[in-house]
């Protein structure tokens, strides 16, 4: 029940914040833009939500951080991913991660953008690379410098945060060059899911 309420105030609220963020278009193009920004958003919140367990910690696996891999198709995925995991980290996390988490979330799904059209052997893998390297570092020296007592450890900070690092970059691995690319992949093998996707 939590989970349900929880999942259609994420569905309300993805909507009306993706009708602000889009550009003020007329016609068909802009709700359907509107539609796919809040339904990525709400998967990304409830996929979260879900899979809590594994989705929030020092050592995590985001399957939700494959959405990250959708900017490929279009500027507007940034605006869904990115406020899905505002959304998620609100309603699961704490104010911390809201913050850091969401940024390291928007800087890696500006910077997959970028590289939306690089592939290696017609896999997105270069794309999948900015999600893992800004959360293994934001989101590294996050959880070590606001949720570890590195006072009362022997290890220096900095190995710390290399530790904390390699353990959120991991899971990043798993979730964006994993299973992001692969859905990638197989949005761009389909020919409905791709229309889906990307048509303005």
């Amino acid at each position: 029940m939590y989970i349900a309420i929880l999942s259609v105030a994420a569905i309300v609220v993805a909507c009306l914040a993706v009708r602000l963020a889009l550009p003020r278009t007329e016609g068909h193009a802009s709700v359907q833009r509107l539609v796919r920004c809040a339904v990525i958003a709400a998967v990304y919140v409830v996929l979260c939500l879900v899979l809590a367990p594994f989705s929030y910690g020092a050592i995590q696996v985001r399957i939700a951080e494959a959405l990250c891999l959708l900017p490929v198709f279009g500027a507007e995925y940034i605006i869904g991913v990115t406020l899905g995991c505002f959304l998620a980290n609100l309603f699961g996390s704490t104010i911390i991660d809201v913050i850091f988490g969401t940024l390291a979330t928007l800087l890696a799904c500006l910077f997959t953008y970028r590289l939306r059209n690089l592939r290696i052997k017609g896999l997105a893998i270069p794309a999948s690379l900015p999600p893992v390297i800004f959360n293994a570092v934001i989101v590294g020296i996050e959880i070590t410098v606001f949720f570890t007592d590195y006072t009362a450890m022997s290890a220096p900070l900095w190995l710390l945060c290399l530790t904390n690092g390699i353990t959120v970059g991991i899971g990043e691995l798993i979730s964006c060059t994993v299973l992001g690319v692969a859905l990638v992949k197989l949005i761009e093998s389909n020919v409905a899911l791709k229309q889906i996707f990307t048509e303005k």
